[in-house]
Parts: structure tokens; sequence; C-alpha cells
């Protein structure tokens, strides 16, 4: 049932062309092929100072439970020092950690999902110094903006 309201979510943003924020979620879509729109992402990722440290498949699992999907992934990345103050000093992010980024095909599109970092922000309170989620936000801002805009 959660799939299913994060897919609704999903593609109700598809109808926005930009850049669009739904309940804590930032949304992109592009018109570059899967294999594109991963590898630039990939690339951004890198040259905003953030280390990739996975990339998980999650179409075989969809595909097992039914669903009709194309490709589907999550790309976790980050910087391991921050991450790993973040998670000594907020224990309860260690579930959100690192930050991931979902990135599917849907027809000729591929689409980018990922939390606000301001969801991260709200969490840790007064224990993180917020200019990191400020810092954050504008990279992933940045990061998905290059996505959607190549070409």
């Amino acid at each position: 049932m959660r799939l299913s309201r994060i897919l609704l979510i999903v593609l109700l943003a598809c109808q926005w062309p930009a850049l669009s924020h739904a309940d804590g979620l930032v949304m992109v879509r592009t018109s570059l092929t899967f294999p594109e729109a991963m590898l630039t992402l990939q690339e951004s990722i890198r040259e905003h100072g953030y280390t990739v440290s996975r990339v998980q498949r999650v179409d075989i699992g969809l595909t097992g439970m039914g669903y009709k999907t194309d490709k589907y992934r999550i790309v976790f990345a980050g910087k391991h020092d921050e991450i790993r103050e973040i998670v000594d000093k907020v224990p309860e992010l260690v579930a959100y950690m690192p930050p991931k980024i979902s990135i599917f095909a849907e027809g000729g599109q591929t689409i980018l999902v990922t939390a606000h970092p301001s969801l991260y922000a709200g969490i840790a309170g007064d224990r993180i110094d917020p200019v990191i989620f400020d810092r954050w936000e504008s990279d992933l801002l940045s990061i998905l903006h290059d996505v959607r805009t190549a070409e």
C-alpha cells in the first residue's frame, strides 16, 4: 500500500515539468533515457563532492511482486564523515543515511525522487548544525537540475 501511495505521488508530480516538492519529497523528470540519466546523476553527485556508496536494484523485486516496471534503482550518496557525525549525534537518522535518490524509467522519461533534506533537519533538531542540511538542499537541487537539463 505504501509503495502504491509513493508511486501515485510520483505520477501526479510528473505533471509538472520542473522540480516539484510534495509531502517532503523532491521530484524531477527528464527526457534522458534511464542509462543517460543514471550516468548524469552519478557524475553530478561526484562533482558536488559526494560519494556514491551504493546503487541498489529495485526493479527485480517489484516485478517479482507483480508490478510492471522498466528500470528502477536507488542511489545512496553522501560524505562519509558527515554521515558518521549525523548518525553518532542523531541515532534516529541511521535508517535514512546515507541519503538516497530513487531513479526509474517511465515510458520515454526518467523520474528522480528523494526526501527533502529538511526532513532530516526536522528529526535532528538542534543536535546537528542546520548549515549541513542547508548545503545538502542546495547541492541536491543543483544535482537534480543537472540531470533535468542535461541533453
